[in-house]
């Protein structure tokens, strides 16, 4: 967070963003999608990052993607998609600001990603590093995950406010963190948009 005390120190000014989960949130989760033809976007989430787009709110995808240290698909694989979704976004009019990915996991295949990685969520890292590169008050920022991993990952870093869709597959933990609990990503961008408005007046 060194870059970001600076900037405030030097009068700057720390900004609210919109942080994302990519598979379940963006798109479909189909288990390690590393290909076009197995992407299909959420409905609502062209809107969702509207709304953060016409305030000037940084949107940032925070994804776990270990599909890469097992040797599902590769790094290049990885990057190739994430070109395609970020120029369609753009495309849209709705563009994202950053991806931070994580491609490492316990068990990979590859010795070199084989870790448990302060980036990999539920720990912050991710996050973290976002806040430090892009100046983001955490505090004033919204996560939204469909899994208690994207939850747990969020409130370690103190994100303030964290919306979690649909139902997790993973088991609940010990200690459940505070979430906005909403159906689908439509109802995150009616959510967002009440959120935004009652902000501005």
């Amino acid at each position: 967070m060194e870059r970001t005390r600076q900037a405030l120190a030097g009068g700057g000014r720390a900004r609210e963003a919109l942080l994302l989960d990519r598979d379940g949130v963006i798109n479909v989760d189909r288990t390690y999608v590393a290909r076009k033809d197995d992407f299909v976007w959420r409905d609502g989430i062209f809107d969702l990052v509207a709304i953060a787009n016409r305030r000037a709110i940084p949107v940032v995808v925070i994804t776990n993607q270990s599909g890469i240290g097992l040797n599902y698909y590769t790094e290049a694989d990885f990057q190739a998609l994430t070109a395609w979704m970020c120029a369609t976004f753009a495309e849209r009019g709705t563009p994202i600001t950053r991806v931070y990915h994580c491609p490492y996991h316990p068990e990979a295949k590859d010795p070199a990603l084989r870790a448990a990685h302060p980036w990999r969520k539920p720990a912050p890292g991710m996050i973290l590093a976002a806040a430090d590169d892009l100046c983001l008050d955490l505090g004033a920022s919204v996560m939204v995950g469909d899994q208690w991993s994207d939850a747990m990952a969020a409130e370690r870093a103190g994100v303030g406010h964290i919306v979690l869709v649909g139902e997790p597959r993973q088991p609940k933990p010990a200690t459940l963190p505070k979430v906005e609990r909403v159906p689908d990503v439509t109802a995150v961008a009616r959510w967002y948009a009440a959120r935004q408005t009652q902000l501005a007046e």
